[in-house]
């Protein structure tokens, strides 16, 4: 089996400070609203639309490609926020 893939932590894509600006952040507010299924769909789609993007957003290729890690990671309950920022 091969090792999962490691990043940088980057805050933009862990923690955007544009969605954790209150006692309950916003990803949290969306699995509950969503329930489990639903949040997963959401996650998937989400995933989509960065790979999707990811050549042709200003944020570049690397961002993008790490948000869509990063939402099929939280789709499978591996939370990366759980990480330490090194």
């Amino acid at each position: 089996m091969k090792a999962p893939l490691e990043f940088e932590f980057n805050p933009a894509v862990n923690r955007p400070s544009h969605y954790t600006s209150g006692e309950v952040e916003c990803i949290d507010a969306i699995r509950s609203a969503l329930g489990a299924e639903g949040f997963r769909f959401f996650c998937h789609g989400n995933a989509i639309k960065y790979v999707w993007r990811a050549r042709h957003h200003g944020k570049g290729l690397e961002e993008n490609v790490q948000k869509a890690i990063w939402y099929l990671r939280i789709s499978i309950e591996d939370d990366p926020r759980k990480e330490k920022s090194r």
